[in-house]
């Protein structure tokens, strides 16, 4: 009995030792991916959903194609998808019923284009890129942007679907608004690429903030602060509270930074500590930066645990979790 008893307890503590031998494994595999040399094309993208997205640019990526098609493409898969309730089709409304969107986009030569407060068109990106390409302006919003969009053959639809619909009438019983760290009401989808050539474009896209006030617009459409890209230096993208991203201009501080010679992660770890530095009340609220520079160097960091980003290449889509500040 006393073998017996011996011999099971051996086996357990070699089973615990597997474990967590296959853990560390895997932890250092993970690792390893961050650490391996970057082969152009690469797209990177924010959050879980940025999986979907990064396969859909990478189609354009692996046959040449330029970086502003394949950011295009990437997070028009998200736009469309009615369970993703941060960003388009199936977004949240804001407090008065309405879905209102967001988008901005630029490419290698610096040229760029947004929509902000877009009503009942699915793809604010596509809108987004026609005004980057056809019109004089960077931005347009609201009735105006709406008005752009169906002269370039966009159709009117009601985006509200019936889930979000319930949710937003169930929210009406309390009218409660406070946003909570890591759960999808506050968020977006940035993507940047680099193409074979080794041009880099980002494009960011949202319903913004559920339950917002009616005419809120966040950092998502504007140039240098949900997303901005320098095809000399690299590009960066932001996610999560917006007027924070905003009150420090977060994604232009990032690629400056990379100008200035740190690397893509110093650079988004510094833009974090800005925030932490200028904004009392940080700690109530998430942001995640990802960044990437010529070389193919990638960088991710945010104030609370949570934040996740897929990073395609090497011919492989991973999920990473990214580092926090708030330890």
């Amino acid at each position: 009995m006393s073998s017996r008893r011996n011999f099971i307890k051996k086996s357990g503590l070699a089973s615990l030792g597997l474990l967590a031998a296959g853990a560390q494994a895997n932890n250092m595999k993970a690792a390893a991916f961050k650490r391996k040399r970057i082969v152009k094309p690469l797209a990177i993208s924010t959050w879980k959903n940025g999986m979907q997205a990064n396969e859909a640019g990478w189609q354009v990526l692996k046959s040449g194609g330029r970086a502003l098609d394949a950011v295009e493409q990437g997070v028009k898969v998200v736009e469309a998808d009615p369970n993703d309730m941060s960003v388009g089709y199936g977004g949240r409304p804001d407090r008065d019923g309405i879905v209102t969107l967001d988008a901005c986009i630029m490419d290698e030569t610096g040229n760029a284009g947004s929509v902000c407060a877009l009503e009942n068109i699915k793809h604010p990106i596509s809108v987004a890129r026609r005004v980057m390409e056809k019109t004089p302006h960077v931005m347009l919003a609201g009735d105006g942007a709406l008005q752009f969009a169906k002269e370039e053959g966009f159709v009117e639809e009601n985006i509200l679907t019936e889930k979000a619909k319930k949710q937003w009438q169930e929210w009406r019983k309390t009218s409660d608004y406070k946003p909570v760290i890591n759960i999808e009401n506050h968020d977006t989808i940035g993507m940047l690429a680099l193409d074979a050539k080794g041009d880099i474009s980002g494009a960011c896209t949202t319903s913004g903030l559920a339950y917002k006030m009616h005419g809120r617009v966040g950092d998502s459409p504007i140039i240098g602060a949900g997303m901005y890209c320098d095809n000399e230096i690299g590009g960066a993208v932001a996610t999560g509270m917006g007027e924070l991203v905003m009150k420090t201009l977060g994604s232009f501080l990032v690629v400056e930074l990379m100008n200035q010679g740190l690397s893509p992660q110093k650079a988004v770890e510094e833009a974090i500590a800005r925030i932490v530095k200028k904004i009392p009340g940080y700690q109530d609220f998430q942001i995640g930066y990802l960044a990437i520079n010529k070389a193919g160097e990638v960088g991710a960091y945010s104030l609370h645990r949570g934040f996740n980003y897929a990073l395609y290449a090497n011919d492989e889509n991973r999920l990473i979790d990214s580092d926090y500040y708030l330890k």
